[in-house]
């Protein structure tokens, strides 16, 4: 079992994500803004983080940044639907600034599976 850590302002997103994901045994902790995400960051543990590039507060690029300088060896997921102007360039500057991976929103469950198990393995 992975102990995976989700930041996305979007309440429907991190449902999807947590129901997906504990369903092949994996814990999921979930923050709604990049200030709550770095705060549980700290304080340990995670094997995994998908985090939304584009939400109020502290936006992701930042967090990503932030999270890089506590551990840089944690994977990253970097997700984005592109917010209003649906841009998904923000993507692009997340791999260059941390981000392992990045994941257009939205997103199936079978794709954020596989790209969950590249990282951790299923622990169902």
């Amino acid at each position: 079992m992975a102990r995976i850590l989700v930041i996305d302002d979007e309440e429907l997103v991190r449902l999807t994500i947590r129901q997906a994901l504990k369903k092949v045994g994996h814990e999921i902790v979930e923050a709604d803004n990049g200030i709550v995400g770095l705060t549980l960051f700290e304080e340990g543990g995670f094997d995994l983080v998908f985090c939304d590039i584009i939400m109020p507060k502290k936006e992701g690029i930042q967090t990503i940044m932030d999270i890089r300088k506590i551990d840089r060896d944690v994977p990253i997921v970097a997700m984005s639907g592109g917010g209003r102007t649906k841009n998904t360039d923000f993507l692009d500057a997340a791999s260059s600034l941390g981000a392992n991976r990045t994941m257009p929103k939205p997103f199936d469950r079978a794709q954020l599976l596989a790209i969950t198990a590249s990282f951790v393995p299923n622990a169902a």
